[in-house]
């Protein structure tokens, strides 16, 4: 687009922006209710306004001016709450939204905790979710757990982690949900399990009813109704063995039991997703002989999930590699080919018929390379996650699950380079691998197999916009530095005793970037974690050398790294920032 029309078209977005809030403050107004006095009835201003209002945000829209560019990958980017059009999720004025998240299992286990608290603070693990780019955390739990009184696994010494001290599991679960709000992350809630040991066929059993299923989803969505950034249930996770799926058997068909949770659900709180898996076999007149647990969605065409509230239902596959098991199909003689088939015939036909949104709830796996069929496997998917633009939440962020590992290395700091590079792909800018500056040396438990309201009185982390250095960056635009490269700094996160900064580093040139490096000042803070880069100093300044995969920085590309810091006086913001 040709630069004379940009600041006319950056002016224009903003009455864009003002636009779409005129309407949703217009739109929230009672139009049956009259002024009492007034000469002309107050509905009729308020309509006008509502109309008119609409009308600019809908030629807003049309145009395709974007009042916050991009996917962003955080709920503050997103107006909430999130509905369904089409093969679409999209967010309260319209606008795509793709899910793009891990899930941070624990919960579900017997522990009644997310995993890794015995190692990092909570509110540390969510800042370091959302700096890799990811907006949404899918998280597990059992019915067991959320009766339970107490919870263990956690070392109430690291930070933040002293408030979770005395809470109950649930207690526990409102601390993380209302803290990945404050970060900016979504949450989408998964009954993972109902008792804590096993992933059972069904939505009953294992010393619990349907109707026990069905009370605590009311409750969690009557809970956390006010809480917008909680966008959803994924009601059972991985139905399978039993269940079927348009047999309408009362006792086996994960389609009607669907149907009956999440219009129950739907009734306490309509805007929720009530997100629905496959389940493994037993669909009528199915084409694909095996499929994975929860990943079968075969019937939706003939048998779709019919809710009380339309327009709010997401089909969940879960996909898995030969890692976990070596199913047939990995060794068919068109493998990889073949698997494009297998995801269209078994999930992804619903989203080229439009019938309705795809959400791969689980993927993940140990190997990531082009030689082993498991790293050959996950590269084919996340192209496909690609082309399709479907979202996702990864299985796991956590390093201990068995088959899979996870994004976070065995220390529950470092990350998995190579697997991190990969979904960077998918993530709204380049990011990639995280590397740890100082390990807190915590013990770590053992490896497990993958698991099949007061809020304390720390201050939370609140978001801010970008922080200026006296000598270095502004809060509106970036500092061009000698080798061409642009910097921008932020303070993503600041609480009382600590803070995290990010650094976008961008290559504007229509040339290759060689051998840069970070420089900047920081007096009164000491660096607990980072991200994207060997942070080494010497009293107070700082230098950043990039890891290998970033030390090239090609035409047009950013590299995104930064720390989290706890304070030691006033003066902690970085100074005097540059690029060499």
């Amino acid at each position: 687009m040709s630069k004379l029309f940009q600041p006319a078209l950056k002016s224009f977005g903003r009455y864009c922006q003002r636009a779409i809030s005129a309407w949703k403050q217009a739109r929230s107004l009672n139009p049956n209710r009259p002024h009492l006095g007034a000469q002309t009835p107050i509905w009729r201003s308020r309509s006008l306004l509502q109309w008119l209002s609409l009308a600019l945000a809908g030629l807003c829209l049309s145009l395709g001016l974007q009042f916050n560019p991009g996917l962003e990958a955080a709920s503050a980017a997103i107006a909430l709450p999130l509905s369904t059009r089409g093969a679409q999720i999209v967010d309260g004025v319209g606008r795509p939204v793709l899910l793009r998240g891990v899930n941070w299992f624990g919960i579900e286990t017997e522990l009644h905790a997310p995993h890794g608290l015995w190692a990092r603070d909570y509110r540390e693990m969510l800042a370091q979710i959302k700096g890799l780019g990811y907006n949404i955390i899918r998280l597990p739990f059992s019915l067991e757990a959320l009766r339970s009184a107490a919870a263990s696994g956690i070392d109430f010494n690291i930070g933040a982690n002293q408030t979770l001290q005395g809470k109950s599991p649930l207690e526990i679960m409102d601390a993380v949900i209302q803290e990945a709000g404050q970060q900016g992350l979504l949450i989408l809630l998964d009954c993972h399990q109902l008792n804590d040991q096993r992933i059972p066929e069904l939505w009953y059993g294992d010393g619990f009813t349907e109707a026990d299923w069905i009370d605590t989803w009311k409750m969690l969505a009557n809970r956390y109704k006010n809480q917008p950034h909680v966008i959803g249930a994924d009601l059972k996770n991985e139905p399978h063995g039993r269940a079927s799926w348009g047999t309408n058997d009362i006792a086996t068909d994960w389609r009607l039991a669907a149907e009956r949770a999440g219009s129950a659900i739907l009734k306490t709180n309509p805007h929720w997703l009530i997100v629905v898996e496959g389940v493994e076999n037993n669909v009528p007149g199915q084409k694909l002989s095996r499929h994975w647990q929860g990943g079968n969605l075969e019937g939706v065409k003939r048998y779709p999930v019919r809710l009380a509230v339309k327009n709010q239902l997401v089909y969940s596959p879960h996909e898995y590699g030969p890692g976990v098991y070596d199913q047939p199909w990995f060794s068919e003689r068109t493998f990889p080919k073949n698997l494009y088939n297998r995801w269209e015939t078994g999930f992804h036909y619903i989203a080229t018929q439009k019938l309705a949104p795809v959400l791969i709830g689980e993927f993940g796996g140990r190997q990531v390379d082009s030689n082993s069929k498991e790293g050959i496997w996950q590269q084919q998917l996340v192209e496909f996650i690609k082309q399709k633009q479907l979202s996702f939440t990864y299985w796991s962020w956590n390093p201990n699950s068995k088959d899979t590992g996870g994004v976070l290395q065995d220390d529950w700091r470092s990350i998995e380079d190579a697997k991190q590079k990969l979904l960077s792909q998918l993530l709204p800018t380049a990011r990639s691998p995280l590397t740890t500056f100082q390990p807190t040396g915590a013990a770590v438990p053992a490896k497990q197999q993958r698991a099949g309201a007061s809020q304390g009185s720390i201050p939370r982390p609140t978001p801010r916009s970008p922080v200026t250095s006296p000598t270095s960056l502004s809060p509106n635009k970036t500092r061009t530095t000698k080798n061409q490269l642009t910097t921008k700094m932020t303070i993503e996160s600041d609480w009382a005793s600590g803070f995290c900064v990010r650094f976008l580093v961008q290559n504007p040139t229509q040339k290759a970037v060689q051998n840069w490096q970070l420089a900047f000042r920081m007096n009164q803070a000491n660096i607990n974690n980072s991200w994207n880069g060997n942070f080494n100093r010497q009293g107070s300044q700082y230098q950043v050398t990039p890891p290998s995969w970033a030390r090239v920085l090609q035409p047009n590309q950013t590299v995104d790294l930064g720390f989290c810091a706890n304070k030691a006086g006033s003066d902690y913001r970085p100074q005097q920032v540059s690029v060499f």
